[in-house]
């Protein structure tokens, strides 16, 4: 099979979304538009990526710098196939090329594949619309081969009932591309030089035009306004839904859940509503999620209970673990199985040894702590001086009471018990009580003072 080129149309100004920021990266699904199509492009195993981009100048190209593309930019804007010229100097003959475009996010691998599969010669992606306004029609004749593709603005009142339309999505051999770009005309009402018009040149040429269609409509819907944006949001999100419910996950409301990037799940595995997961998120086997919880970049292990409005960020969670309502877990934190995160604590770049506990209204940052530590209420780790921040170790089966500062670099030792209110500022020994406070006394006679009248 030959090698596959692939261009991205991503040049739109966007000017029904009303924004500053280039068309192409408005984000769906938690990445930019863009972005799902130079993902699905690496996964076509493309040879050579080509981004036309235009409005926003090197916004995009600068957003899109992980990716080994070219980016051509295209300047003055002159349409679709003006657009394509640009990218073609970078392609070679002797292979295959794909059309496709930056504000059509969600175009899937298997439809794409299904293109390469359809035939030699030109292969364009079409779909039927029960209200095809705005698109251009597909002509075909009595016997159903296609003759051209016209668009609206320029189609008879006969041709605009046309339900099948065209997509925009096209392949070709490159040296046909090449050779009927350079003989397209901009002589229609937009003075624009249309792509759609090498349908008509192939035709003529008698080259072999074959069509396919994707499975689902929302595959090719285009976004041009924040309206479409957020249709198409909750279009795909339902797809994910629909994706986690048939492997066996119980989603509490599936038109109540956001999946921003990959999540993967085990079996009986629990969603409440209105969750979000960004990044790569993995969930085991009996893992519940409480609602409004937000996860990102995160592995939780079988069976951990996440209480409602808890966040967890680029962490690990291991087995039988309770967290939450209202923790954080921010990067780099790690909990070891059977740990147990309560209301208002945030763990931050620390270890959490297996079967400890924090329950209650604690910061814990930069810290490595040992297995079945409990940790009292109002602990705090003072891990950052104003210039440098230092490391707090908790050892195995030490106490802190309530109310305890621990002054980082600080170890407690194995055992050890530390006195509720106590700032810790030196090394607490193994299994001693350690504490400081001011001597308790009472002032007899004293008066609160009242307000003076004025």
């Amino acid at each position: 099979m030959s090698a596959l080129n692939i261009i991205i149309l991503a040049a739109g100004k966007g000017t029904r979304m009303y924004s500053n920021k280039p068309k192409v990266l408005h984000a769906l699904a938690g990445k930019p538009m863009v972005q799902h199509v130079l993902d699905c492009a690496l996964a076509l195993e493309a040879s050579n990526i080509c981004v036309v981009y235009g409005h926003g100048g090197e916004i995009v190209p600068q957003a899109m710098a992980q990716y080994q593309a070219q980016f051509v930019i295209q300047e003055p804007q002159l349409g679709t196939g003006h657009a394509v010229q640009q990218a073609m100097p970078h392609l070679p003959d002797n292979t295959l090329s794909m059309v496709l475009y930056g504000d059509v996010p969600l175009i899937q691998q298997t439809t794409l594949q299904q293109m390469r599969a359809a035939g030699e010669g030109l292969v364009f992606l079409t779909v039927n619309l029960a209200n095809p306004t705005g698109y251009g029609r597909i002509v075909r004749d009595a016997s159903g081969k296609v003759l051209s593709i016209i668009e609206e603005k320029d189609a008879t009142p006969e041709q605009r009932k046309i339900q099948e339309v065209n997509t925009g999505i096209l392949l070709a051999p490159t040296a046909m591309l090449r050779s009927w770009l350079s003989n397209l005309k901009n002589n229609n009402s937009q003075g624009e030089y249309y792509l759609t018009d090498i349908v008509a040149m192939a035709v003529a040429q008698g080259v072999a035009v074959h069509t396919a269609q994707p499975a689902h409509a929302w595959e090719v819907e285009g976004i041009n306004s924040k309206s479409q944006l957020a249709t198409l949001e909750r279009t795909w999100q339902s797809v994910e839904a629909q994706r986690l419910m048939s492997q066996g996950v119980t989603l509490a409301d599936p038109a109540r859940i956001d999946v921003r990037g990959q999540l993967s799940c085990g079996r009986d595995v629990e969603i409440d509503v209105g969750c979000i997961f960004e990044g790569k998120v993995e969930l085991a086997d009996n893992v519940r999620v409480g609602a409004y919880s937000v996860i990102r970049n995160a592995t939780i292990a079988q069976g951990t209970q996440i209480a409602a409005y808890s966040h967890i960020d680029s962490s690990l969670v291991g087995a039988n673990c309770h967290i939450g309502p209202y923790a954080r877990l921010r990067p780099g934190s790690q909990l070891h199985d059977d740990a147990h995160v309560g209301n208002f604590v945030e763990i931050k770049n620390s270890e959490i040894g297996k079967g400890s506990k924090a329950n209650h209204l604690s910061y814990i940052g930069d810290s490595t702590v040992g297995s079945r530590v409990n940790i009292g209420a109002g602990t705090i780790t003072c891990n950052y001086d104003g210039a440098n921040k230092f490391r707090t170790i908790i050892e195995d089966d030490a106490f802190i009471g309530s109310d305890t500062q621990l002054v980082a670099p600080v170890r407690v030792g194995k055992g050890a018990t530390i006195g509720a209110g106590s700032t810790i500022t030196k090394d607490a020994p193994d299994g001693e009580l350690t504490l400081s406070r001011s001597k308790q006394i009472t002032i007899n006679g004293w008066k609160r003072p009242v307000k003076i009248k004025k």
